[in-house]
């Protein structure tokens, strides 16, 4: 696959504080950092994002997540390897990532999960970490971002 970009503007610093400044804000939140690398990655694999399904792994494996764990998160409601907070958190990136299509996006069923397993402060930064990765997907779709590149 090509890259259809071949300028990505990584000069421009304005974009690149911005992001940065998300992720900050998504750190501050204190969710784990394997937790949110599980989120990146069920939403890129619901996305079929291969540059952030390849980050995802990464992000897991330098947050110190096991390959188990990463391996299986496709299928994450079937496999014993994750706790009810980390499902409660999946079962978010799902609904908020498949809103295509008249999908019934988060339930309330599944926000009161969330609910009990998470503050609101954590909340927010699984949600933002969610959007922000919805964000880069399809930036990648549409460019065709190739597994194993980066951005800036």
């Amino acid at each position: 696959m090509e890259n259809r970009l071949k300028n990505k503007n990584t000069d421009t610093p304005d974009l690149w504080t911005a992001i940065q400044h998300l992720h900050k804000a998504i750190a501050a939140g204190g969710v784990d950092p394997k937790l949110l690398s599980l989120v990146h990655l069920r939403a890129s694999q619901i996305n079929g994002c291969s540059a952030c399904v390849h980050a995802g792994v990464a992000g897991g494996k330098k947050a110190g997540e096991t390959d188990e764990r990463l391996h299986n998160v496709a299928a994450w409601r079937e496999a014993p390897f994750y706790t009810d907070a980390e499902r409660a958190a999946l079962a978010l990136a799902e609904g908020a990532t498949r809103l295509q299509d008249g999908a019934e996006g988060v339930t309330d069923a599944i926000w009161e999960e969330v609910n009990a397993h998470f503050t609101e402060a954590e909340i927010g930064a699984i949600n933002l970490e969610i959007a922000l990765t919805n964000f880069f997907n399809r930036l990648n779709r549409t460019v065709r971002e190739p597994a194993g590149r980066t951005w800036g």
